[in-house]
């Protein structure tokens, strides 16, 4: 693999959006701190920081879109989540966002 891999199959923020409000019972999965989420968050977004995943509370029959400021850590999320039974796409970083953000 090489070095512009990770680039290359970086997630697409804005279709992974579109399919997250286009499926039912969908969650989005804000994973970046709590000072990064009220900093600005995609509305409707919930936050549980990628540290505290082990406390999820989501039902496992939703699926999950995650998504943090630049994917890494929404990967991380992911692979996690998929390991204990959930549906997750990952989404990517919020910094491909362009969107109106909410703040609180």
């Amino acid at each position: 693999m090489g070095i512009f891999s990770f680039f290359l199959n970086r997630p697409d923020f804005a279709a992974g959006m579109e399919q997250a409000r286009s499926t039912p019972k969908a969650v989005l999965l804000d994973v970046r701190t709590v000072q990064e989420y009220a900093g600005g968050h995609v509305p409707g977004s919930i936050n549980l920081p990628l540290d505290r995943l082990g406390s999820i509370g989501i039902h496992k029959s939703d699926p999950v879109f995650v998504y943090c400021q630049s994917g890494a850590r929404s990967g991380q999320a992911s692979r996690y989540l998929q390991a204990k039974g959930y549906t997750v796409t990952n989404i990517g970083g919020i910094a491909d966002y362009r969107g109106v953000l909410e703040k609180g």
